[in-house]
């Protein structure tokens, strides 16, 4: 049994990026895994300041939401991060989380297996190079984790938009379910 941490940064409430996440849970859970999901809508995460404090201390500095998750990040074997696209790039929030969690740069983390889910109103699979590219950025700087698996969740646009596209939505399942 393997510690799932699901991160969902989409703001809006029952977004295609949530519904992405909710199937990927469903088969981590089924194939028997410990399964949990942080949902950013209600966060207060702040911006990196650069102060590099965190390199000397298992936390950063700033009080508030992102030193409790950055910690689960932590102890965590495998890492799902679910994210809208926004002008072909992750959404603004994840990226301030990524850079939140500069403490486990130095720290002994337990992830390996990193998961990507995409939603994006354009329906092109390269809508989603962008996060990739992002992703795969602050993966190379934790030479144990590796990108494991993506689903590009194209031509979901309106809220709801990705329960019309039942392939996408099985493919997230099917991957949870692999772990």
């Amino acid at each position: 049994m393997k510690k799932v941490l699901i991160i969902s940064v989409s703001l809006r409430k029952n977004s295609n990026s949530d519904l992405l996440a909710q199937q990927f849970a469903k088969g981590a859970q089924e194939a028997g895994h410990q399964v949990e999901t942080i949902s950013l809508r209600e966060k207060n995460i702040q911006f990196c300041t650069g102060c590099m404090a965190c390199l000397k201390a298992p936390r950063c500095v700033i009080q508030d939401d992102a030193n409790a998750i950055v910690e689960k990040m932590g102890n965590a074997d495998v890492i799902c991060f679910a994210t809208p696209v926004y002008y072909y790039e992750m959404a603004g929030q994840m990226k301030t989380l990524l850079d939140r969690a500069n403490p486990l740069f130095s720290a002994d983390y337990s992830f390996r297996d990193i998961y990507l889910l995409t939603a994006s109103a354009e329906a092109e699979d390269s809508a989603a190079d962008g996060p990739i590219n992002g992703l795969n950025g602050w993966i190379a700087c934790f030479e144990n984790a590796h990108l494991a698996g993506v689903v590009r969740g194209g031509g979901a646009n309106d809220p709801g938009d990705m329960e019309k596209l039942p392939l996408k939505l099985s493919e997230a399942y099917e991957m949870g379910k692999s772990i």
